[in-house]
């Protein structure tokens, strides 16, 4: 059975539209509260701009265009096409900024507003893009972290659950992961401390300033609603130099995402990760890397990342 946004179970190897839980003690799906109809499960796999639930409906990118002037995203994206290469490594080269940030509250809303706690209370213990994906991003972890068992190093994961992708055996004296539930964080081998806290609730990070090496949030900045504030904060406990890498796929528990999430497609979506830290302050130009393993046969995978700007 597949559905095209959702999850992978590895033992079942079923594919689960978002908003559909699966019982830990049988393989029959049970349709929760967040569950959409047949209509909406079609919706949600078309490029129709889902935003328009939301009585809002405008394409990041053609909005961000239209106030930036920015012609040259056009040209490198159709220019990536033709040569057959990624648009997504060429969206946030060469961008000219708008002065203010171009999102208003209502981009931030999502199709369901109840409290995250609750919707995160049931454990999933289940990853959320398939093994290919994960494949490509841990081998592009260990290309770009700090070697194992480095003194003073220490990583920080976000939105974090019972499996951080890192690469096997990979240790470091500090590895902290936040996330939304404790028996999933209590399974993850990588950690050797946990917090629970909501970030969409409080998104002031519990930690003293220039604390970190490495932050790295998967498959879930499409979730935050105050993303300016979590990606200032993220500034703040970074230490200069020390990166940040924001990974993401096209799948997502599609009625928790973020309004301009939903309505946009993967090329927007790098663009609005550049934009929050571009606009939080603080950060070297963010880029963009395609590390989609199988495109069109799996999921596809996609990184944004910037370093904290070194002080002198």
């Amino acid at each position: 059975m597949a559905f095209r946004h959702g999850f992978t179970l590895p033992q079942q190897n079923i594919r689960i539209l978002a908003g559909v839980s699966v019982s830990s003690s049988t393989t029959s799906l049970t349709v929760s509260v967040f569950s959409l109809s047949t209509k909406l499960q079609k919706f949600s796999r078309e490029r129709t701009p889902r935003r328009l639930f939301l009585g809002i409906g405008v394409s990041f990118l053609a909005q961000f265009m239209n106030m930036a002037g920015n012609v040259e995203t056009k040209r490198f994206l159709a220019s990536a096409s033709q040569q057959g290469g990624s648009p997504i490594e060429e969206v946030l080269k060469n961008v000219e900024w708008p002065e203010q940030f171009p999102f208003k509250d209502e981009d931030f809303q999502r199709f369901d507003e109840s409290p995250d706690t609750v919707f995160y209370e049931t454990p999933r213990f289940v990853t959320h893009i398939d093994d290919p994906a994960i494949a490509a991003l841990t081998k592009y972890y260990s290309k770009v972290f700090p070697p194992s068992n480095t003194p003073g190093v220490s990583l920080l994961d976000l939105c974090s659950s019972w499996v951080s992708h890192f690469p096997k055996g990979y240790k470091q004296e500090r590895v902290v992961g936040m996330g939304m539930n404790e028996e999933e964080l209590k399974r993850n081998p990588v950690l050797t401390e946990y917090v629970v806290q909501d970030l969409n609730k409080d998104p002031k990070l519990p930690f003293e300033d220039n604390s970190f090496d490495v932050i790295t949030n998967v498959v879930s900045v499409d979730y935050l609603n105050k993303p300016i504030d979590v990606f200032k904060e993220m500034y703040r406990i970074l230490k200069p130099g020390g990166l940040a890498i924001m990974s993401f796929s096209n799948r997502c528990f599609w009625t928790k995402a973020i309004s301009i999430w939903t309505s946009t497609g993967d090329a927007e979506h790098a663009m609005i990760v550049g934009s929050y830290f571009h606009y939080a302050g603080g950060y070297e130009p963010p880029q963009a890397v395609d590390i989609s393993p199988n495109p069109g046969r799996s999921d596809p995978m996609y990184i944004v990342y910037s370093r904290k700007v070194k002080t002198a």
